[in-house]
């Protein structure tokens, strides 16, 4: 029966560079300029810090629920080196190492989680969306970009971050399916970090990869080794390329692993065992970074020390200046979310001033 042949759709997944950082695909290996490639590296090394350093100041209750990154940076790093400037952007909440490669400072990464508004003010033309923690909302966002894009035939591309837990959502689906029906410059990645919070893969899905759900869109899709900075790097660099073409949307799968907690509020120890994140720690993308640059003289243990000398005194200092930020006020948790406020958000803000200046708060 035809039906049988079902599971021939399983995907081979991309790779360039194995895990101790050698060459294992050199006729696909991209012919990336030495500075971009130091640029993507310490890029991922800063992320790292900055994401260890945020758990702590989280730990010791200077800073709100966190999203840790680590172990996912070669994933959004070289998707993010594979765009132009005018591509946009637009995150989940995990995309740190995404969003520090496109230009926003620390300090307003920061700011989120701290529980500031301005933390998603990144400035006029900046090309980049706020976090979204609505799972899977952000699709559509990034689909009406595309759309626009299109319409006014700008030239730019869009890079939409999902987890594969939100793959499960509808507004994945729905914003797949538009862009796969209008042809839009849509670049969709789906980090599989095997968790959705304790949720594995197995138990989110019966297909084969989370990039076959490419076929169901009438588009390509890849599986990708999301560990392999320079394996993102090619399959999203000829993703956006044939976007821009005007041969609509690609889904890449990158495989990667969540090496911290799902949240701050998160325990993974009820839910994956030790020898696992042992296992992906092997995997871990900026060793394998490391060690390619270092086979290419492009770096070495004395630069490395100065890096993360620097790097620690600037992700330190950054979060100092953050503390001594005035306290949002009571309208920038309101003013933000409608270009007019509605009337019914217009009484719920006055009623709430009313209440503060009567001592409600105490």
């Amino acid at each position: 029966m035809v039906l049988d042949n079902f599971k021939d759709w399983k995907m081979e997944t991309f790779s360039i560079l194995d895990k101790n950082g050698k060459v294992t695909n050199k006729e696909k290996e991209p012919k990336i300029d030495n500075d971009t490639l130091v640029k993507m590296y310490k890029t991922m090394v800063y992320t790292r810090m900055a994401d260890e350093q945020a758990l702590k100041y989280q730990r010791q209750g200077r800073m709100l629920t966190f999203a840790p990154v680590k172990g996912q940076e070669a994933a959004q790093v070289g998707p993010m080196a594979a765009s132009d400037k005018g591509d946009w952007l637009v995150p989940a909440f995990r995309e740190m190492a995404a969003m520090l490669y496109k230009g926003v400072p620390l300090q307003k990464l920061y700011l989120y989680w701290y529980g500031n508004e301005q933390g998603s003010h990144f400035g006029e033309g900046s090309h980049i969306l706020p976090v979204n923690v609505p799972i899977g909302s952000q699709v559509n966002h990034a689909a009406g970009i595309a759309y626009a894009s299109k319409l006014k035939e700008s030239g730019e591309a869009v890079i939409a971050f999902i987890g594969d837990g939100g793959t499960s959502h509808g507004e994945f689906h729905e914003g797949m399916n538009f862009a796969g029906v209008f042809d839009l410059p849509l670049v969709t990645i789906i980090q599989n970090n095997h968790y959705a919070i304790s949720t594995p893969r197995s138990k989110q899905t019966k297909a084969a990869s989370l990039a076959q759900k490419a076929h169901a869109y009438g588009i390509p899709g890849a599986l990708v080794d999301g560990n392999d900075p320079l394996a993102m790097y090619v399959v999203t660099k000829a993703a956006l390329e044939r976007a821009k073409k005007g041969e609509g949307p690609t889904l890449i799968e990158a495989l990667t692993y969540r090496l911290g907690p799902h949240t701050t509020s998160d325990d993974p120890t009820i839910y994956r065992s030790d020898e696992e994140v042992e296992e992906w720690k092997k995997k871990d993308p900026i060793i394998r970074m490391y060690k390619y640059l270092s086979n290419r003289n492009l770096w070495n243990k004395e630069k490395e020390e100065t890096l993360r000398k620097d790097y620690k005194k600037e992700i330190q200092d950054t979060f100092k200046a953050v503390e001594k930020l005035p306290a949002p006020t009571l309208d920038e948790v309101f003013d933000y979310t409608y270009t007019e406020m509605p009337e019914y958000l217009q009484r719920q803000k006055e009623a709430r001033k009313a209440q503060a200046k009567s001592g409600g708060d105490r």
